[in-house]
């Protein structure tokens, strides 16, 4: 007489595998989109105070009701604990009475944002 053995009520070593391979490859998807939205909100955060260090010192520009002096400068600025440099060119144009002036700032020697305006003589 044969004996028939029962079919087996589990998974092969092999389904299991392929079920692991799947769930690292998902796994590694969702951590490089992490970092990413990581990298973003971290981006966005430095240009915002980027931009507010470069529109005082556009500010700073304005409120001294002069024309100011063709030339560059560079001015620190702090913004929540982190450290930016604000370089400020002023350059003249092609009417005497207007002068350009680009506010570029600075983190750890990377640009991060550039703005320019015209100031002129009051």
């Amino acid at each position: 007489m044969i004996r028939h053995r029962a079919p087996s009520r589990g998974f092969t070593l092999i389904e299991v595998l392929v079920a692991l391979a799947i769930v690292a490859i998902a796994l590694a998807a969702g951590l490089q989109a992490t970092n990413a939205l990581t990298s973003n909100a971290l981006r966005q955060s430095s240009v915002l105070l980027a931009h507010i260090c470069a529109e005082n010192e556009l500010t700073k520009t304005r409120l001294t009701r002069q024309i100011p002096n063709i030339g560059d400068s560079t001015e620190p600025c702090i913004q929540a604990d982190r450290e930016f440099t604000v370089g400020v060119t002023v350059r003249p144009t092609p009417n005497p009475n207007f002068r350009r002036v680009d506010a570029q700032v600075f983190e750890q020697g990377a640009p991060v944002l550039r703005l320019s305006t015209v100031v002129g003589r009051n």
